[in-house]
């Protein structure tokens, strides 16, 4: 398998083998980006929605979620957040910063 260039499906995709690899095989429905900047830092705020089965395997991977278990090539994943999770799926958000130091 190649690894996809675009950073947002780069991220999808390793949400998606993060949450295969926990037992809780996913499938993207959406997502949405939206480039972000502060006074420091450029990146996108990403906002994705996933389909998976509500359950103990589902919980367990939600729970575990967290930014430094990611990397993302040139890429910093600073904020990662379960915005919703309900019978129709999960909503994450994540926030990616350029990394600098990789430039």
């Amino acid at each position: 398998m190649t690894r996809p260039r675009d950073p947002a499906a780069r991220l999808v995709a390793a949400l998606l083998a993060d949450a295969a690899a926990a037992g809780c095989p996913a499938r993207i429905v959406s997502s949405e980006t939206r480039d972000w900047s502060s006074a420091t830092f450029t990146g996108a705020r990403h906002h994705i929605r996933l389909a998976a089965a509500a359950g103990d395997a589902r919980a367990a991977w939600l729970d575990a979620l967290a930014p430094q278990r990611f990397a993302l090539p040139r890429q910093l994943l600073g904020d990662l957040v379960v915005e919703r999770s309900d019978a129709a799926g999960v909503m994450l958000s994540a926030l990616v910063l350029d990394d600098l130091e990789a430039a």
